[in-house]
């Protein structure tokens, strides 16, 4: 490959702040709990109750991995009386990431 051929690859390369925005999501879904519940909620919407019921983990556990997940840009919430809901984020990199999930895992959306 020439100088010229690797410049023009750089020119499209992701600038810094993209490629922060795709680590940090990335990071958040090499944990294991993390990436079950996002694919969850690429699927349906919950709250933390039922999050921690499906997950057979602990409602504070679920907390935390819902505020690194929301704080990657990976979820978005909706408050109905005290009850917080939790689902996907409807953006390429979730959706893409959600899509990569299913891929890699060889599964089938169940929806």
């Amino acid at each position: 490959m020439s100088m010229e051929e690797s410049l023009k690859i750089m020119a499209e390369m992701p600038d810094e702040e993209n490629a922060k925005i795709v680590s940090d999501a990335m990071k958040q879904l090499g944990d294991p709990s993390r990436l079950r519940i996002f694919w969850l909620l690429c699927h349906t919407e919950e709250c933390v109750i039922n999050i921690a019921t499906l997950m057979n983990m602990t409602s504070p556990a679920v907390s935390h991995h819902l505020k690194l997940l929301k704080s990657a840009g990976l979820l978005t919430t909706r408050r109905e009386g005290k009850e917080m809901y939790y689902r996907a984020a409807d953006t390429p990199l979730s959706l893409q990431l959600h899509h990569t999930i299913e891929s890699v895992a060889d599964i089938t959306c169940p929806m």
